[in-house]
């Protein structure tokens, strides 16, 4: 298992909307913002609270590396990466009072 320092992660409005590519060293706080709209202001302005897709990394440079050639990937290959990783596209569900390493459920 990996030692999860830093997140990249994908979250969104519905199913196949609109996508915002984020990078964090504290997953669970940085979504909590997002949804309560005192993360970006595109996330805000889009309404983008559904997390769909996170991928672990033990460094955070190694993180927005990733973040970076996320972002600048085609829509539609974004895409498939959420469907492979979130086949149903639920929305991932953070339990923060665990510990620090995520772990998730999948909820429709």
């Amino acid at each position: 298992m990996i030692d999860t320092r830093a997140w990249v992660y994908i979250m969104t409005n519905v199913p196949s909307g609109t996508l915002y590519v984020g990078v964090t060293t504290n997953l669970a706080a940085r979504i909590h913002q997002h949804r309560t709209g005192a993360g970006s202001d595109f996330c805000r302005k889009h309404g983008l609270v559904r997390l769909v897709y996170t991928e672990p990394h033990a460094r955070i440079d190694e993180a927005i590396a990733r973040e970076k050639a996320l972002k600048g990937w085609k829509r539609p290959w974004k895409l498939n990466l959420i469907g492979r990783a979130n086949p149903i596209c639920g929305t991932i569900s953070i339990d923060d009072r665990r510990h620090s390493n995520f772990e998730s459920t999948l909820f429709t």
